[in-house]
């Protein structure tokens, strides 16, 4: 009776596909570069040692952050693209959706597990540098960097579901692509926009604004460079990097699902 409730609740199914997701990220290795990570952060603190006394802090957290971004970045955009490319080329679509999963679940339950993988993964980022920290004494940078890591997280939420939308109607490489210009446009959104305006041109100005409000605008989940210095996020900053990471994967996730529903895999 409770596995037959279990298998009809939508919710159950969705949480199905997030932990299956969640282990195939594992068996895939994608955890490995971890160890790596680690490894050159702490080799980074022995060899900043020499450095005048509190600059090598700031820079391990320097190096640290923008690590754990491109780091992230390069899981959430291979990784999120393969998600549901690599279910088609296994023809694997076909048994899952014989059963009573419908598509939206499954675009919804590999976003939320990919998320999963993203989480561990800057976790233990963050944790290596704050290690490094510990290292060389910077113990008043450690709050600066989990909170720094925190919105890191933010965006790499929503550009997860940016390479799942990309993912659900084209090629991989071409989805990796476009996930990784939108990635690299997020954070230059906001100076295109004002170069836009102050060109004088009317269709540079509508061509550059449009890109800042149809492309994220990832630039605000940034605080790396302030963190290296020891200033944490406020509540609000956070609150609203929450509700803009929220809301914009929700549409970008909405589309996908739209888009793959309709999708023929015959």
């Amino acid at each position: 009776m409770n596995n037959s409730s279990n298998a009809s609740n939508p919710l159950h199914r969705i949480m199905s596909i997030a932990r299956n997701t969640f282990r195939e990220a594992i068996r895939d290795r994608v955890l490995y570069n971890l160890i790596i990570f680690v490894l050159l952060l702490v080799v980074c603190a022995v060899l900043l040692g020499d450095l005048t006394d509190g600059q090598e802090a700031r820079t391990i957290v320097n190096i640290g952050l923008n690590a754990v971004l491109l780091f992230g970045a390069f899981i959430a955009i291979f990784v999120g693209v393969g998600l549901v490319s690599k279910e088609i080329e296994k023809k694997t679509v076909f048994a899952l959706f014989a059963k009573p999963v419908r598509r939206t679940e499954f675009i919804v339950g590999k976003y939320l597990g990919l998320c999963v993988t993203l989480l561990v993964n800057v976790s233990i980022m963050a944790a290596g540098v704050t290690l490094a920290l510990l290292y060389v004494g910077g113990t008043s940078l450690v709050v600066p960097v989990w909170t720094s890591s925190l919105l890191i997280f933010f965006e790499l939420a929503i550009i997860t579901a940016i390479a799942i939308l990309f993912s659900s109607f084209s090629s991989p490489a071409l989805s990796a692509l476009l996930t990784f210009l939108v990635f690299v446009i997020g954070h230059l959104s906001a100076s295109l926009r004002d170069l836009g305006n102050n060109l004088g041109s009317a269709v540079a100005s509508a061509l550059f604004n449009a890109i800042y409000y149809l492309l994220p605008n990832l630039s605000i989940f940034s605080f790396r460079t302030e963190a290296a210095i020891g200033l944490t996020p406020s509540i609000s900053m956070t609150g609203a990097s929450l509700s803009y990471a929220i809301a914009y994967s929700c549409i970008a996730l909405a589309i996908a699902a739209a888009v793959f529903s309709r999708r023929n895999f015959k």
